[in-house]
C-alpha cells in the first residue's frame, strides 16, 4: 500500500507539473506577444494542441530511431521529475529522491538531447546534421559552467543530495545559495538561459532562419510527446534551480511562484536580445559563465 500511495502521489505531482507547464508556456507566449503589440494565442491553446496531436496518426515511414527520439526526450524530462524533491518536508511530494540524486539529474538533462540527436539522424533531412551539431555543441558548453556551479555547491554543503541542500537553506532568505554563493548562482543562472533554449540561444530550431527542426519534422502524436516534454521539462528545470539556489519550496504556491519567476528570467532575456550564431553562443558560455564557475570553486575550496 505504501508503494501504491507513493505512485499515486507521483502521478498527481506529474499531472500538476504538466498543467502548470502548459499554463506557464502560454503565459510567456502572451507576454512576448504583448511586447510585440500582438494579442497572442488564447490561454487554452496548449491543451487544444495536445488533444489534436494525440488524436492524429502518422502515415510517414522513417527509421525506428526517428520515432524513439521523442520517447527519449520525454524520458529525460520525466526522469528528472521522478527524482526531484518538489515540496520540502513533504513525504508525499518528495518523489524518489535519494542521496546523490543531483548527479543522476544532471545525466538525465543530457539524456533527452542525445535521444533527439539520434532521432534527427534518422529523419533523412539534409539539414539534420546542422541541428544536431548546433544542439550538442551548445548544450556541451552549457553543461560546463553548470557542472562547476554544482561542484561548488557540493563543496559548500558537503553533499550532492538536493533535499539536504534545500534543508541547509532553511531559516530565512539570507541562507539561500543566491546570497551565500553568488558566483555559483550567477554561473548557473546564465547556463539556464541556454538550457531553456530561448533567444539568444535558440539555435537548434532557429526560427525565421531555417524552416526545419522538431516542429516541422515531427507531427501528430510524436509532436504531442515533444510538447508534453517541453511543458514538464521547463517547470522541473526551474524547480531544480529553485531547490539549489533559492531555498526550495514548502508548499505548491511557493513552488509555482518561484519557478514562474525563474522561467521568466529566460523569457525576459529572450525578448531583449537577438539570436547568437553558434560560434558566438559557444564562446559566450566558455567565457563569462565558465569564469564565474571557476571563481565559485576557488572561493569554497
Amino acid at each position: 500500500m505504501d508503494i501504491i500511495n507513493k505512485l499515486l502521489f507521483v502521478l498527481l505531482g506529474l499531472f500538476i507539473i504538466l498543467n502548470f507547464g502548459l499554463f506557464m508556456g502560454v503565459s510567456m507566449r502572451k507576454i512576448v506577444a504583448r511586447v510585440a503589440r500582438r494579442n497572442g494565442v488564447p490561454f487554452y491553446q496548449p491543451w487544444l494542441d495536445l488533444i489534436k496531436l494525440y488524436g492524429t496518426r502518422d502515415q510517414i515511414s522513417h527509421g525506428i530511431m526517428f520515432y524513439l527520439g521523442p520517447v527519449f526526450r520525454l524520458s529525460g524530462g520525466v526522469g528528472i521529475f521522478l527524482f526531484m524533491p518538489l515540496i520540502f518536508g513533504s513525504q508525499y511530494f518528495n518523489n524518489f529522491s535519494f542521496a546523490g540524486d543531483l548527479v543522476l539529474i544532471l545525466y538525465f538533462q543530457f539524456f533527452g538531447m542525445l535521444g533527439m540527436a539520434l532521432g534527427a539522424g534518422e529523419g533523412g533531412h539534409p539539414y539534420s546534421a546542422i541541428g544536431i551539431s548546433r544542439g550538442l555543441s551548445q548544450f556541451t558548453t552549457i553543461e560546463v559552467p553548470m557542472t562547476l556551479a554544482v561542484i561548488s555547491l557540493g563543496i559548500q554543503y558537503n553533499t550532492l543530495s538536493i533535499s539536504e541542500i534545500v534543508a541547509a537553506q532553511q531559516g530565512g532568505f539570507q541562507n539561500w545559495t543566491v546570497f551565500t554563493n553568488p558566483f555559483a548562482t550567477a554561473a548557473a543562472m546564465l547556463s539556464l538561459l541556454g538550457a531553456f533554449g530561448h533567444s539568444p540561444f535558440n539555435l537548434v530550431k532557429a526560427p525565421n532562419e531555417i524552416p526545419i527542426g522538431p516542429p516541422t519534422e515531427y507531427h501528430s502524436t510524436f509532436l504531442g510527446v515533444l510538447q508534453t516534454n517541453a511543458a514538464i521539462l521547463h517547470v522541473i528545470e526551474a524547480v531544480l534551480f529553485m531547490n539549489l539556489f533559492f531555498g526550495g519550496a514548502v508548499n505548491w504556491f511557493e513552488l509555482m511562484l518561484k519557478s514562474f519567476l525563474i522561467y521568466f528570467w529566460s523569457v525576459f532575456v529572450g525578448v531583449v536580445f537577438p539570436r547568437y550564431r553558434i560560434e558566438q553562443s559557444v564562446q559566450w558560455f566558455l567565457k563569462v559563465p565558465l569564469l564565474l564557475g571557476v571563481i565559485a570553486i576557488i572561493i569554497y575550496m
